[in-house]
C-alpha cells in the first residue's frame, strides 16, 4: 500500500488528518483479516512550495523539511495513526529518479528540452484512463501554463533545471532537482515492486499527479497495471469552502486534537464513507465526542451482573462488523455497529446480564477504527469552577439522601467525560 505524503513546507491540518485517518483505518481493517500489508508513505521534502517558505523564513529547505517532519508525527501519534513500515524523502531517493528518466529517455517516453526533462504523453496511449479525460479536455483545462520548450501542452517534468538560490543536485542534464510525479513512481518501485495492491490518496490527487504517475510507471516498466486498487478519499470542506491556506481557514491538527481528542476526530472522519466529501463544523466534531463518550461508557461501565447467566452476544455485532467493512471499508455503518453494541451492552446491564464479553468485543472492534476509548485528559480551564460547582450540588444531594438526584448529576458529569471518585472525606474527579 503506498499512500502519498505531505509536502513538509507547513504544518498539517486537519483536511491532512482526513486522509491520513482513511487510510490508517483502511490498513487496521485489512490486517485484523489477516492481511500481511506493507505500507509506504513518503515525504516532499523538496518542491518550489519548501523552497518558497525556507525563503521566507531565512532557512534552509531541509531544516523546514526536518522541522515540520517532526511535528507530522507528532501529530499522526496524536491521531493514533500508526507509523507507515517506510517513510522514503525526496532528498534521499533522486539517484533512482535519475535512473528511470535515463531509461524513459531511451524508450522515447521523454525528452530533453534545454536544461529541463519532459514526459512526452503522446508516446502513452492509455494516458487519462485514471481520470476518463480525453487529450482535448486536458489540453482545453490546462490555461496556457505550459512552457514554451515543450513538444506538447501537457508534457509534465521529469526533472526542472536549477534557478539560482535553489538546492540543487547533479544530472545528466545539468544541475536541477526532480519534478514532482517522478518521486513517487521511484518510491513505490523501489520498495513495492512493478505493481502495487493499493496506491491511496485524496482525490485532488487523480489528476494530474496519479495520472502521470501511470503514464511515467508504465511506460517505464512496460508493466500494467501500475496500481491494482486506486483510493481516493474525499475532499474536507470549511463550511461550503474546501480547506486552503489562501484563504486562511486551515484548522491545524494540534488544535483540533486540543480542542476535541483523538476519538472525537477519528469518528468525524469515519462517519461518512471515505470517498464521500466531508464539512468541517465545530457542531458536527462536538456530537463526535458525546458519541465517544457513549462508547467509552459502554466500554468501560462497571457491571454488577449476578442474577442472571444470560450474555449480549458480541459474536453477532463482530459479523455485522466486518459486513460492513467488507462493503468497500463502510465505515460508517461499521460505526453504526458499535453504537448498537453499545446499546445492548447499556439494556443488558440494566437487566444485570453478563456484558464482559460485549464490553471486550466493543474494544475489539473499536480498535480496528483506531478509537482507543480513552478519555480526554484536556479539560478548559473555564470549565473547572462549574464542573466543581456540580460536584458540591452532588454533594449536598447525597447529605439530604436525594439519592436519584445525585446519581443524574453523576450520570451527566460521566457522559462530559468527568469521572468522579468518593474518598472518604471528599469527592475527586479526573476527565
Amino acid at each position: 500500500m503506498y499512500v502519498c505524503g505531505v509536502t513538509t513546507y507547513g504544518d498539517c491540518h486537519i483536511g491532512h488528518a482526513m486522509s491520513y485517518i482513511v487510510f490508517d483505518t483502511i490498513r487496521r481493517y485489512l490486517e485484523y483479516r489477516r492481511h500481511d500489508v506493507k505500507h509506504v508513505q513518503n515525504f516532499t521534502d523538496i518542491d518550489d512550495k519548501v523552497i518558497a517558505n525556507a525563503n521566507l523564513l531565512g532557512i534552509p529547505a531541509q531544516e523546514l523539511a526536518e522541522r515540520l517532519i517532526d511535528n507530522f508525527f507528532a501529530d499522526m501519534d496524536g491521531l493514533n495513526i500508526q507509523r507507515a513500515h517506510i517513510y522514503p524523502k525526496v532528498t534521499e531517493e533522486i539517484p533512482g529518479m535519475i535512473n528511470i528518466i535515463e531509461r524513459l529517455i531511451e524508450k522515447k517516453h521523454a525528452y530533453q528540452s534545454g536544461g529541463d526533462v519532459y514526459f512526452r504523453v503522446k508516446s502513452f496511449p492509455g494516458y487519462g484512463k485514471l481520470s476518463h479525460r480525453s487529450m482535448d479536455e486536458m489540453v482545453a483545462g490546462d490555461q496556457g501554463q505550459h512552457l514554451k520548450n515543450k513538444e506538447h501542452p501537457m508534457d509534465f517534468a521529469l526533472w526542472k533545471s536549477a534557478k539560482p538560490g535553489e538546492p540543487e543536485w547533479d544530472s545528466p542534464w545539468g544541475k536541477g532537482r526532480p519534478g514532482w510525479h517522478i518521486e513517487c513512481t521511484a518510491m513505490s518501485l523501489k520498495y513495492l515492486g512493478e505493481t502495487l495492491d493499493i496506491h491511496g490518496g485524496g482525490q485532488d490527487l487523480v489528476f494530474p499527479h496519479h495520472e502521470n504517475e501511470i503514464a511515467q510507471s508504465e511506460a517505464y516498466t512496460g508493466i500494467a497495471p501500475f496500481a491494482k486498487f486506486w483510493m481516493h478519499n474525499g475532499l474536507l470542506q470549511f463550511e461550503k469552502d474546501k480547506m486552503s491556506k489562501s484563504i486562511g481557514n486551515l484548522i491545524t491538527i494540534k488544535e483540533a486534537l486540543n480542542k476535541f481528542g483523538p476519538d472525537a476526530l477519528r469518528l468525524f472522519v469515519l462517519s461518512s464513507h471515505y470517498r464521500s466529501p466531508l464539512t468541517y463544523t465545530e457542531e458536527n466534531v462536538d456530537a463526535m465526542s458525546r458519541g465517544a463518550q457513549r462508547l467509552r461508557q459502554a466500554a468501560f461501565s462497571d457491571t454488577n451482573a449476578t442474577k442472571s447467566d444470560n450474555s449480549v452476544d458480541g459474536e453477532l455485532f463482530k459479523t455485522r462488523f466486518i459486513e460492513a467493512m467488507d462493503d468497500d471499508f463502510n465505515t460508517a455503518q461499521a460505526i453504526a455497529v458499535l453504537f448498537d453494541l453499545a446499546k445492548e451492552i447499556n439494556k443488558g446491564q440494566k437487566a444485570q446480564m453478563q456484558v464482559n464479553k460485549a464490553q471486550e468485543a466493543l474494544l475489539e472492534l473499536a480498535g480496528v477504527l483506531g478509537l482507543t476509548l480513552k478519555q480526554n485528559d484536556i479539560v478548559s480551564l473555564d470549565a473547572v469552577p462549574f464542573i466543581e460547582l456540580l460536584i458540591q450540588l452532588r454533594d449536598n444531594l447525597r447529605k439530604a439522601k436525594q439519592w436519584q438526584l445525585a446519581d443524574e448529576v453523576r450520570a451527566g458529569l460521566a457522559s462530559l467525560g468527568i469521572n468522579l471518585e468518593d474518598k472518604s472525606s471528599s469527592t475527586a474527579w479526573k476527565a
